[in-house]
């Protein structure tokens, strides 16, 4: 027996003695075998969650704090059933869905995965420059040439190569990568918390209506919400109508965009090959459900839920005594007008309130201005939430209570933990895909060759990744992968109900009602994003008709594999 089949049957008798001795042994058995949740956990805290925790609360305030706890909820149920189809199969979910349920739906799940990879490590290697240069050590000292840019990029790309060989490797060096990966995470949780804690004991928090705010409400789906909703009261109809209809599409969007980021195409694929990586089989299916809840469901929801109520607390309908004035001249001196300028000048131009083209949205004439600065408070509130402010505005906007330093350093650490976090954890799913796309082991050449091209081509940002090619990528990879989604979490449903695939181990009675009815609430989700993303990007000009394509080849492609698959079965 090698040392590393010795060491998972090591894990596998520990755990199993544990079990035998009670709830309390097995609970402390658990948290020290822990560790694929802990790598979900790594991705899910990433950029994209940040922006939607972000503008979740300089849109709604507390209001929507229950929607990423929805999300990530039924991320959970659909990763703990993926979990219970490998775990009990054994089998590499990429051969099983080929050769069991669609071969186009494989491929589809594998390259998607590839390309959003090496697409959205490039965004996590500028936000860890960006953390680095904006609040760690300063625009001073690092400059925004491209000499920084791609010496800092090289930095992190050598220090994550590291630390995926430690995660390759079993007993001693795996378990490092374990507790690496754990204060990491640690310090994204205690960053962000800790903002709210300080915002706390200042005073500055009502925590009553905070709580409120994990409570779901359909009608934020369609209505403002938070005292968005109570300044639209002071408003007449035509203006109440005008802003109503601004806010609630932003707002929608964001709801549809934080949901997505909660769990995603390339969640989906790491999971089956993390478990398999680590040579877990079905005793370890209990202990799957355990690691994620408390390695990724309760990380995600400290973080997501501390930058929602600090972005509350900051940007909700808040304004500043400049932008409030209505001297025309005092008001250009705020810095909210120089970003609000294409929403005033579509105010108060046009009197059935009609979307002006991009080439009118240029800044307002002296008549346009004073009319401007006349609008009332609650309509320049309500246009001030709508400002698409990123993590080092709300950085900025905290010094006054916390302090520069303590500003400065909570939110660079954080932001450059779930920067390097994420692009170690999508370095490791880009070497199990490649190691399935080539059909070898989990390990060698292929691993090693698919982790360096997602580190790879993420360290070249400054190259690609800017102006209009960086929403040409984002478009693509972020249509692609959540129009398929919808696609994996179907397939992973239809495998929890196949016997040919899980055999005795199907669930049964009450078990399988429950897992069905979590699975379908979660199918449904995703299905709504996916409708949302094809919909916000069909339009684009850049890349509206790629997403056409795709929503079109891709379905008709699938059909295709299942007529393929229906006759193959026929013959054999």
């Amino acid at each position: 027996m090698s040392s590393a089949e010795n060491h998972i049957e090591q894990n596998r008798q520990q755990l199993l003695d544990a079990q035998a001795r009670g709830t309390l042994t097995t609970l402390r058995a658990f948290v020290r075998l822990s560790g694929p949740g802990w790598l979900q956990s790594a991705i899910t805290l990433g950029g994209g969650s940040l922006a939607g925790a972000l503008f979740l609360g300089i849109l709604g305030g507390t209001s929507l704090l229950w929607l990423q706890l929805v999300a990530i909820t039924m991320g959970i149920v659909m990763l703990s059933a993926i979990s219970y189809v490998t775990l009990s199969t054994g089998e590499r979910p990429f051969r099983a869905i080929r050769d069991h349920i669609n071969p186009v739906l494989a491929w589809g799940w594998v390259l998607a995965t590839v390309a959003a990879n090496m697409i959205w490590c490039m965004p996590q290697f500028s936000l860890c420059f960006a953390a680095v240069q904006k609040n760690l050590v300063g625009p001073t000292v690092i400059g925004d040439t491209d000499n920084f840019k791609y010496g800092f990029s090289g930095m992190f790309l050598l220090a994550a190569v590291f630390a995926v060989y430690l995660n390759g490797q079993q007993g001693r060096a795996a378990r490092v990568f374990d507790i690496f990966l754990k204060l990491l995470i640690a310090i994204i949780v205690i960053c962000f918390v800790g903002v709210v804690v300080l915002l706390t004991i200042n005073g500055k928090l009502n925590w009553s209506e905070i709580m409120k705010g994990f409570i779901p409400v359909g009608s934020q789906w369609k209505e403002p919400t938070g005292s968005i909703a109570v300044l639209m009261n002071d408003l007449t109809p035509d203006i109440q109508a005008f802003w109503k209809a601004k806010v609630v599409a932003a707002q929608s969007g964001v709801m549809i965009a934080a949901a997505a980021t909660a769990v995603g195409i390339n969640m989906t694929f790491l999971m089956p090959y993390s478990l398999l990586n680590r040579g877990w089989d079905r005793t370890f299916r209990e202990l799957s459900r355990f690691d994620l809840a408390t390695g990724m469901a309760i990380p995600y929801i400290a973080v997501t839920s501390c930058i929602v109520i600090a972005a509350a607390s900051q940007f909700h309908g808040k304004v500043d005594a400049q932008f409030l004035s209505s001297d025309p001249a005092i008001m250009q001196e705020s810095p909210l007008f120089r970003r609000t300028v294409g929403l005033l000048k579509e105010r108060v131009t046009s009197d059935d309130f009609a979307y002006l083209s991009k080439e009118e949205k240029e800044k307002l004439s002296d008549e346009e201005l004073i009319q401007a600065a006349k609008l009332p408070a609650a309509e320049k509130q309500i246009v001030s939430s709508l400002i698409k402010r990123n993590a080092f505005d709300l950085a900025s906007a905290l010094e006054p209570l916390l302090g520069e330093k303590v500003s400065r350093y909570a939110f660079g650490l954080g932001i450059l933990g779930m920067g390097f976090s994420t692009i170690i954890i999508l370095m490791l799913i880009n070497g199990f895909a490649f190691c399935e796309i080539l059909g070898k082991p989990l390990k060698g050449w292929p691993y090693i060759l698919g982790c360096l091209v997602a580190g790879g081509v993420g360290a070249t940002w400054p190259f690609f990744w800017q102006g209009s090619s960086q929403v040409y990528l984002s478009i693509i990879a972020s249509s692609f992968g959540m129009m398929l989604l919808p696609i994996a979490y179907v397939t992973f449903f239809f495998m929890m109900n196949s016997r040919r695939v899980l055999g005795d181990d199907l669930p049964k009675g009450r078990s399988r009602l429950v897992w069905n009815i979590l699975m379908g609430l979660s199918v449904l989700g995703a299905v709504a994003a996916a409708g949302k993303a094809i919909v916000d990007k069909a339009s684009h000009p850049s890349a509206g008709w790629i997403v056409v394509t795709l929503a079109i080849v891709f379905p008709a492609a699938v059909l295709v594999g299942f007529f393929f698959r229906r006759n193959t079965n026929a013959d054999t």
